[in-house]
């Protein structure tokens, strides 16, 4: 998984604590981040349809649904694609005891227990929403961020 679902994820998470929308730039100071490394993670929640940029002088993100309706899955498959975290390149085919390929008609025991954790983690992440994660942010930090980011620290 890439660095940029972490960005995303308390990207996400901070929206909800914004009463307007709030720039890239200003989203990337708040985490510390490069904003042009941030903006392609915003690129590409926007692609997905999560958040959404608000254009003119008072422009910047915003989620587009209900941080319930978000889950973790969403953005993990937004910022790094739908595919599995795992491909099997079947190396049981190469080296001095190769299989023959017409030999390997089912997935051999390690793509099977990759495939099975992939599902449970998916699962796992498909049931957390970016409302589970902000109501377990600390209160202190969420009211901090809150603060920070409707205007106490512009």
């Amino acid at each position: 998984m890439s660095g940029g679902v972490e960005w995303a994820l308390h990207c996400c998470v901070a929206l909800t604590s914004a009463e307007a929308p709030v720039p890239a730039v200003r989203l990337a100071h708040l985490h510390d981040v490069s904003p042009t490394y941030l903006a392609k993670q915003l690129q590409a929640l926007s692609r997905a349809g999560l958040v959404r940029s608000v254009q003119g002088k008072a422009g910047g993100y915003v989620l587009t649904r209900s941080p319930a309706q978000i889950t973790v899955l969403d953005v993990v498959e937004a910022v790094d694609g739908p595919g599995p975290a795992f491909v099997c390149t079947e190396i049981r085919q190469r080296g001095p005891l190769a299989v023959p390929p017409q030999s390997c008609t089912a997935p051999c025991v390690i793509s099977r227990a990759m495939a099975d954790a992939e599902t449970a983690w998916r699962d796992a992440l498909r049931t957390t929403s970016i409302a589970d994660l902000t109501r377990d942010v600390d209160a202190d930090a969420r009211s901090d961020i809150s603060s920070w980011l409707n205007g106490a620290g512009a």
